[in-house]
C-alpha cells in the first residue's frame, strides 16, 4: 500500500463500501422502528450494489440502534441514497427517531472472507486534511436572482466554533441562472455543523428570508417539510484533490457548472475526478485544489485556482488530452449551458468556461484560530 503524494479523497476508486448509521430512537419506539427496517431492507435489497445489511441493538441502552450495510462500490449508494425512492424508504423512521448519523467508510482490510481474493478492497491509503466538503443546490424563482443574491451576501455569518472539535473553515455560495450552490467546510463533525448553523438565529432569518423565492416550497416550522428539502438539496462531495505543501499566494475560488444528459450526472463526475487527479501531479498547472460535487444529473466543480483562468480555459475545465473534450460534450447537456459541439480550440473552450462558471455571491473563511 502506498500513500498520495497530494491530499485525495475519491468515491471513484473501485473499494467496497460500509455505510454505518447510529440510530437513537425515542423511548417506546422499537417496534415502529423494527416495522420500518423490515420496509427498509424489502426495499434496498433490490438496489442495484447492496450486498448485505445488519442490524444491531446496544447491550448498554437499548435505545440505540446500530445498521451497517455493505455496498459492492460507493457510486450505487450515492445513486440511491440522493433519490426520491430513498427518500420514500425512510420516510417511515422519521417519526420512531431521535437522532440519525451516517457514516461512509472505503474496506481497506478485512479478514474471515470466504473467498481468497482481495477484490474490492481499497488499494490506497486517502491523504486527507481534515477538511468534510458538503454542497448544497437549490433553485429559486426565475426574476427573484436579485433579491436572493441580497438576502445571501448581506447576513452576518454564523460563530464559526461548534465545539471543542468542530468549526466552519468557508463557506461560499455561487448562483448560476436560477441555481444556487452553496458550498461548506468544516472541521470535525460535518452533521454538528450543520446542526449548529441551522439553530443560528441570523441563519434562521436568512432561511424564512429565501421561502418566497424558492421553487421548491418548503416549511422550517415543518421538521418533514424541512428534511425532504435539505434532503433533495444535498450534494456530497464524490472527489477532492489538492496539492501538497503551502497554499500559494494568489488563489482564487470558482465554481464550475456542468449540467449532464439524462442518466450521465455520475460517468461526468467520475471523468472530472480522474481529470483532477491528473492535473495535480502537474505542479505547472492552474489548479491548485478540486472537488467535484454531484446529485444526479448536476455536477459541480470547485476548484482554487492560480491565475487568470482564461489563460489556460482547457486544464480549468478539466478536460485536457486527447479526446477529452469530444468525452465532456457527449456526457454534458450543451443546451443547457447554451453551447453546442465540442471545445476544438482554445477559443471555444473559453466559450465553455464563461457559460460553465458560476456568479460568486460571497465567500467567508473563518478566522484562523
Amino acid at each position: 500500500m502506498t500513500t498520495s503524494p497530494y491530499t485525495s479523497q475519491s468515491a471513484f476508486d473501485g473499494s467496497r463500501m460500509r455505510v454505518i448509521l447510529l440510530v437513537d430512537l425515542h423511548e417506546g419506539a422499537q417496534q415502529e422502528f423494527l416495522d420500518a427496517y423490515e420496509y427498509m431492507r424489502d426495499r434496498v435489497a433490490s438496489v442495484p450494489g447492496h450486498l448485505g445489511d445488519q442490524l444491531c441493538q446496544s447491550l448498554e441502552n437499548p435505545s440505540q440502534w446500530v445498521i451497517t450495510s455493505e455496498w459492492a462500490t460507493a457510486p450505487p449508494y450515492l445513486a440511491w441514497v440522493n433519490s426520491e425512492e430513498h427518500l420514500e424508504t425512510v420516510r417511515p423512521l422519521q417519526n420512531c427517531v431521535r437522532d440519525l448519523r451516517s457514516m461512509r467508510y472505503g474496506i481497506v482490510r478485512e479478514t474471515g472472507r470466504a473467498r481468497p481474493d482481495a477484490g474490492g478492497l481499497q488499494t490506497t491509503v486517502r491523504v486527507g486534511d481534515g477538511v468534510t466538503r458538503h454542497a448544497l443546490t437549490f433553485t429559486v424563482k426565475p426574476g427573484s436572482e436579485s433579491k436572493v443574491t441580497e438576502i445571501l451576501a448581506g447576513y452576518a455569518p454564523p460563530q464559526a466554533r461548534v465545539d471543542d472539535s468542530t468549526r466552519l473553515r468557508r463557506t461560499t455560495l455561487f448562483l448560476h441562472g436560477n441555481r444556487v450552490v452553496r458550498t461548506v467546510e468544516v472541521e470535525g463533525d460535518l452533521m454538528a455543523a450543520l446542526r449548529h448553523v441551522s439553530r443560528q438565529p441570523e441563519i434562521r432569518a436568512v432561511e424564512e428570508a429565501l421561502n418566497p423565492h424558492l421553487e421548491q416550497h418548503r416549511d422550517l416550522s415543518d421538521p418533514e417539510s424541512a428534511r425532504a428539502f435539505f434532503a433533495r438539496a444535498a450534494m456530497p462531495a464524490v472527489h477532492h484533490v489538492a496539492r501538497g505543501g503551502p497554499e500559494p499566494d494568489g488563489l482564487t475560488r470558482r465554481a464550475l457548472y456542468y449540467p449532464a444528459r439524462p442518466g450521465c450526472g455520475m460517468a461526468l463526475a467520475r471523468l472530472l475526478s480522474r481529470q483532477d487527479e491528473t492535473a495535480a501531479a502537474d505542479p505547472a498547472g492552474p489548479v491548485h485544489r478540486s472537488t467535484v460535487f454531484q446529485r444526479e444529473d448536476i455536477v459541480v466543480r470547485l476548484v482554487d485556482v492560480r491565475g487568470d483562468p482564461e489563460t489556460d480555459p482547457v486544464r480549468v475545465l478539466g478536460i485536457h488530452g486527447p479526446r477529452k473534450a469530444a468525452v465532456l460534450t457527449r456526457l454534458l447537456d450543451g443546451d443547457a449551458l447554451g453551447v453546442a459541439g465540442p471545445p476544438t480550440d482554445g477559443r471555444e473552450a473559453t466559450r465553455l468556461l464563461t457559460h460553465a462558471d458560476m456568479a460568486l455571491i460571497t465567500d467567508r473563511r473563518a478566522a484562523q484560530s
